[in-house]
């Protein structure tokens, strides 16, 4: 076969098989590229037969690339970014700009990596700077306009976050190591943040409503550093469900933690936004909205 007669890549093809990819799963990409499984599972065989290469590996429970699916996967994000970026030229022209963007460290971690792909996707000509704060800091910073917007941790008392959208509501939980013996101690060891903290106001009132004795043993500004605290078996913790996975799992119920209900995420924007800063709230609204974020 001459290079002449080579077949030409697909990108609706290209755009459903990274879908799979990322999503782990058939029925995961459908829901992203707004078709059937059926469909996407007759996309791939359109893209491996017109290759002749086997892509994935598939099982009952998942999907994985083969080495030929590693090679194609870094052509097909390639260009899928070079359609959008060109596309964008024409049907975005006007929104670019420099966008401030704060979040907490826990949010940074676990929402912004997927975020700012779909933000560069859709908006290229937007440069996005990160600001990793506590929410009490990047209420402030975007109360002064030295940042544009924030991701912030609401509904725990913290000055300037009353008045925040609210994005995500999401389960906190006791975070303990698989196997470990922390959560038996008293009194009970525990790892939080400052006051201020919605996870720590959560865990500490609860206990207390419990008359259970309990001792800060880890103090952490990052989520990483209660993670640590917990797979050394030195504390549990709370933290969003979401946070959980590998070693850290829910502490057993036959511990008694109590109950500690949910937290809220929230978005402020400061005031006289940009035409960009309100492309990218937009967006985040959006991506929360449809459920996109990877928790």
């Amino acid at each position: 076969m001459s290079r002449a007669s080579l077949p030409l890549l697909e990108l609706d093809l290209l755009r459903t098989f990274v879908a799979i990819v990322e999503a782990g799963s058939f029925a995961g990409a459908a829901d992203v590229v707004l078709r059937t499984p059926s469909a996407v599972s007759m996309q791939m065989k359109k893209l491996e037969d017109m290759l002749g290469r086997q892509l994935l590996e598939r099982d009952s429970r998942s999907v994985s690339l083969t080495r030929d699916g590693e090679l194609l996967l870094r052509h097909a994000r390639r260009l899928l970014a070079l359609s959008r970026e060109a596309v964008s030229q024409f049907v975005l022209p006007d929104v670019a700009g420099e966008v401030r963007l704060g979040a907490p460290d826990d949010a940074a971690e676990r929402f912004l990596p997927g975020m700012l792909r779909m933000l560069a996707d859709s908006h290229p000509g937007i440069t996005v700077n990160v600001i990793v704060e506590s929410s009490k800091r990047l209420a402030e910073l975007v109360r002064t306009k030295a940042a544009d917007l924030a991701l912030l941790t609401c509904e725990a008392g913290i000055d300037g976050t009353a008045a925040a959208e609210i994005l995500l509501r999401e389960r906190l939980v006791w975070a303990a190591v698989r196997g470990g013996i922390a959560g038996e101690r008293t009194p009970l060891p525990i790892s939080v943040w400052e006051d201020g903290c919605a996870w720590r106001k959560a865990g500490i009132s609860g206990l207390e409503r419990q008359g259970r004795a309990y001792r800060i043993a880890i103090q952490s500004a990052h989520i990483s550093g209660q993670r640590a605290a917990v797979l050394a078996d030195l504390a549990v913790a709370p933290i969003p469900a979401s946070a959980l996975g590998g070693q850290i799992i829910e502490a057993d119920n036959r511990l008694g933690l109590p109950a500690l209900g949910h937290y809220a995420l929230g978005l402020v924007v400061r005031e006289e936004p940009s035409a960009a800063v309100k492309a990218a709230a937009d967006h985040i609204r959006a991506t929360f909205t449809q459920g996109q974020m990877a928790a």
